[in-house]
C-alpha cells in the first residue's frame, strides 16, 4: 500500500477508531475474539481457539520482578514457524559499534543539521532509517543509536529489531503502527515506544513523514523515579497508552525483516507475523502525548537541572546514570526571580542530543540556518555549549514578568558515552558549517 490517497484515508479511519489500555508497565490483558485467553494457565494442553501460546521475553527469567519483562501471545502460527533469514542491504541503517569505514572519529565539536531532504519516491520507514551515531554496542546490549527517518510510502513488510527498543519521534506526518499487539496511532508530539524484538509495520497517515528514532540497546526505558518531588509529576504512567489486541490472518508472501548485530536480515513468510489474537503480560508497546508532560519547574529563582524534564530513563549498573534518557522541553511558564531563564551555559559529562518537533527552543535561535523543527544538535560530553549570543543578549535584558513558553516542543537523548557519528552524518549535506559562529559576539563584559 502506498502512503498517499485512498490508503491515507483508510490508515486515517482506522486510527480514529483506536482503543488503547491506560498504564506504563502494568499487567494488561486482551482479547480481540472473546476467549482467546486461557484462564488460569499461560500454556494449557491445548490453547483456546486453536491458538499456539507463546512468550516473549523482555528481560532474563531470573531478573528481579520489579525488571521482569515478559508478555504471553496467543497467535494463529507460532514464530518459529518461518523459513531462513537472508542478508540484505542494510540501506542508511547502522549499528554500533561504529567503527570502520561506516564511522567518523569521535568529534569533540559542537554540531548541527538541518532536517533532512526529502525522501525519494518509494521511501517506506525502514529504508527510510538514516543513522547519525551513538555509542556502546549492539551485540553487548549497552549503549544506544540515534536514527531519523523520512518516508512517503507505507510498509507493506514487517520489521524487528532484535538489537534494542525503539522510540520513535514522529516530526512531520502521522503514524498508524501496525504490532503483535495491536494497532497504535502517532502524531507530531506524541512518542511511541516498540520493546525490542517486536514485530511491526508502519502505515503513513500523511503524504510524507518525517522523525527521530532512539534505539535502546541497554535496559528497557522505565519512568525516573521522583525523589523529593513526590508521588506524582513529570510523565505519568497513566497517560501511557498499549494497544488492544488486533490481528491480520493474512495467506501470501510476506517480507519480513530483522536488525540483528547491526545488520538487516529478509524472510519471506507465508503468512503475517501479526497474527496475535490475545496476549498479556508487561512487555507492550506504548503511544505517549508529550504534551500530557506535567513539567516541574523553580518558582522562586535559578533555572534547575533539565533532569526535572526526563520523560523516559534507561538505567544503567549506576545508581543515577542513566544509559539514556528521553528528556522533553515541553510548554511551560517561567517565573523565576533574578534569573536568567533560558538553559545556563554548561558543560556536561553527559553527552546530549537535541531535537525540535514544532515551534522554537527557547535557548537557540530558529529560523534559516539556525534550529528548525526536524535538525538536530549534538553536544558530546565536556562540550561548552548554552544559549547563543542573539537569546543571550535578549534574556539578559528580559523585563522578569512571568513569561509563558507555549509554541515550542522540543526534546533530548542524553546518554553517558560520547556519540560517535557514521561517516555519513559527519559527510551530510544538510550537517551546518559555521554552528560554532552561533555563540560568537558574546562580548567581555567584566569591569573590576
Amino acid at each position: 500500500m502506498s502512503g498517499t490517497g485512498s490508503g491515507n484515508e483508510q490508515a486515517g479511519k482506522t486510527a480514529e477508531g483506536l482503543e488503547y489500555l491506560s498504564g506504563f508497565g502494568n499487567e494488561h490483558s486482551s482479547e480481540a475474539v472473546p476467549g482467546a485467553l486461557p484462564v488460569g494457565r499461560n500454556a494449557p494442553q491445548r490453547a483456546p481457539l486453536g491458538l499456539y501460546a507463546e512468550q516473549l521475553s523482555g528481560s532474563a527469567f531470573t531478573e528481579p520482578r520489579s525488571n521482569n519483562r515478559r508478555s504471553w501471545l496467543y497467535r494463529i502460527r507460532p514464530s518459529a514457524a518461518h523459513p531462513p533469514f537472508t542478508r540484505i542491504d542494510n540501506g542508511a541503517l547502522r549499528g554500533a559499534p561504529f567503527i570502520g569505514q561506516d564511522a567518523a572519529v569521535a568529534d569533540p565539536n559542537r554540531l548541527r543539521w538541518d532536517p533532512m531532504p526529502a525522501p525519494a519516491a518509494g521511501t517506506d520507514f525502514l529504508s527510510g532509517l538514516w543513522t547519525l551515531g551513538g555509542n556502546g554496542d549492539a551485540s553487548q546490549r549497552a549503549g544506544m543509536a540515534i536514527h531519523l527517518y523520512a518516508a512517503d510510502t507505507s510498509m507493506t513488510r514487517v520489521f524487528s529489531d532484535a538489537d534494542g527498543e525503539l522510540l520513535i519521534v514522529p516530526e512531520q506526518g502521522g503514524l498508524l503502527l501496525h504490532t503483535e499487539f495491536g494497532r497504535l496511532a502517532a502524531a507530531p508530539g506524541q512518542v511511541v515506544l516498540i520493546p525490542r524484538g517486536v514485530r511491526f509495520r508502519v502505515e503513513l497517515l500523511d503524504a510524507t513523514a518525517r522523525g527521530y528514532v532512539c534505539e535502546n540497546y541497554g535496559r528497557p526505558f522505565v519512568l525516573p523515579d521522583l525523589g523529593p518531588i513526590g508521588a506524582n509529576g513529570l510523565a505519568n504512567a497513566r497517560d501511557f497508552l498499549a494497544p488492544v489486541a488486533a490481528y491480520e490472518d493474512v495467506a501470501g508472501p510476506v517480507e519480513v525483516v530483522n536488525k540483528f548485530c547491526g545488520n538487516l536480515w529478509s524472510a519471506t513468510y507465508d503468512h503475517s507475523p501479526l497474527d496475535v489474537v490475545a496476549w498479556h503480560g508487561n512487555l507492550v508497546p506504548y503511544v505517549y502525548d508529550l504534551h500530557r508532560f506535567n513539567v516541574i519547574g523553580s518558582i522562586s529563582y535559578d533555572h534547575p537541572d533539565p533532569s526535572i524534564f526526563t520523560v523516559l530513563t534507561s538505567p544503567s549498573d549506576t545508581p543515577g546514570l542513566a544509559g539514556v534518557d528521553f528528556v522533553v522541553f515541553a510548554p511551560r511558564w517561567l517565573v523565576g526571580e533574578d534569573t536568567f531563564r533560558p538553559p545556563y551555559f554548561h558543560r556536561n559529562v553527559m553527552s546530549e542530543y537535541m531535537g525540535l518537533i514544532e515551534g522554537a527552543y527557547d535557548a537557540k535561535t530558529a529560523g534559516k540556518g539556525g534550529f528548525v523543527p526536524g535538525g538536530g544538535s549534538l553536544h558530546n560530553m565536556m562540550s561548552a555549549h548554552g544559549p547563543d549570543r542573539e537569546t543571550f543578549d535578549r534574556a539578559s535584558a528580559a523585563e522578569l514578568v512571568p513569561q509563558k513558553i507555549d509554541d515550542g516542543l522540543a526534546f533530548m537523548f542524553e546518554t553517558r558515552w560520547p556519540i560517535s557519528l557514521t561517516r555519513q552524518a559527519a559527510e551530510a549535506d544538510h550537517l551546518q558549517a559555521r554552528y560554532d559562529d552561533v555563540w560568537q559576539g558574546l562580548e567581555r563584559h567584566f569591569r573590576p
